[in-house]
């Protein structure tokens, strides 16, 4: 069980506004010690004002925002982050190595030049001088100063964005090796598959206020809805008019359903086509739970 003591870093009822726009509305939001913490949100939510008060780049009109129990403005806490922003304005002419040393040299205990370009898979890269790397390979040197400090807390906003796909799964691990170390992370992403397979918990943000919050499969039991996908021949407009059906589209030679009722459509669906084939079984994932809390929202607002 978590205790106080364990808070890294705390949003208490903050609000913040920029002239008639309310950017965040009361917002509560707690980061455990070692925990990875996934911030999600459509844009507008409030991420970005999150973090820049969690930073102490920004105060808040009202309510407390605190890093390592003080002031986020307090050079003794910022001296335990690691900050890697969705944009980084840095010298183009340095050379990675040279970018590496000198922010290194901020830090009281720095990692070696090695260790970082090792965690962040840039070793091949530190004799390039920065403005000739590619917009991948400059997030993976981002990513690498935001850790070569040794910081107990790193804030990692949209880090994989630009990167394929091999170098995002790599960035995955590092991720997983930080938070092994010891590490507490923020992480704001706008892909969902990057923080059900990253987060140890999740919060859901939308017109400045949190939605939800919990684990990745406490999300997913807010949304009671099952995908069924197989090959058949059954009509999907027929099917759709099931009970207990939400959903049924054509994916190509697939038929695909979403369902509350999985067990009960399953047996409809093998009475009413015996050579049915293919067939997949499979919960909602997060990314249905996401879109499901802010639509939500949306006509809750609507309503309003």
């Amino acid at each position: 069980m978590h205790t106080s003591s364990d808070a890294v870093a705390r949003l208490a009822g903050v609000a913040k506004r920029y002239g008639s726009v309310t950017a965040l509305d009361g917002v509560d939001l707690v980061l455990q010690r070692g925990e990875l913490l996934a911030v999600l949100g459509p844009n507008g939510a409030g991420k970005s004002t999150s973090i820049g008060l969690l930073l102490g780049l920004i105060r808040p009109d009202g309510g407390r925002a605190e890093l390592f129990g003080v002031d986020p403005q307090q050079i003794d806490a910022r001296r335990r982050i690691g900050v890697m922003l969705q944009s980084a304005m840095l010298p183009t002419t340095l050379r990675v190595g040279e970018l590496l040393r000198l922010v290194a040299s901020y830090y009281p205990h720095p990692r070696t030049l090695q260790e970082s370009a090792a965690l962040a898979g840039i070793g091949d890269l530190l004799n390039r001088p920065y403005g000739k790397l590619s917009g991948g390979q400059q997030r993976r040197v981002q990513f690498a100063l935001a850790l070569c400090g040794r910081p107990e807390l790193a804030f990692l906003d949209e880090p994989t964005v630009g990167m394929d796909i091999d170098a995002r799964r790599k960035l995955w691990n590092a991720m997983r090796n930080l938070v092994a170390e010891g590490c507490s992370v923020v992480l704001t992403t706008h892909y969902l598959e990057e923080a059900e397979a990253l987060a140890q918990r999740v919060v859901v943000m939308a017109k400045g206020r949190v939605l939800s919050e919990g684990s990745v499969d406490a999300l997913r039991a807010q949304v009671p809805v099952t995908r069924i996908r197989c090959a058949t021949d059954l009509d999907a407009q027929a099917v759709s008019a099931w009970p207990q059906v939400n959903m049924a589209q054509r994916e190509g030679d697939r038929l695909l359903i979403h369902t509350s009722e999985p067990e009960n459509v399953l047996r409809r669906l093998l009475d009413a086509d015996s050579s049915l084939s293919a067939l997949e079984v499979q919960r909602a994932g997060l990314a249905e739970a996401f879109t499901e809390l802010t639509r939500e929202e949306d006509q809750q607002q609507e309503a309003a």
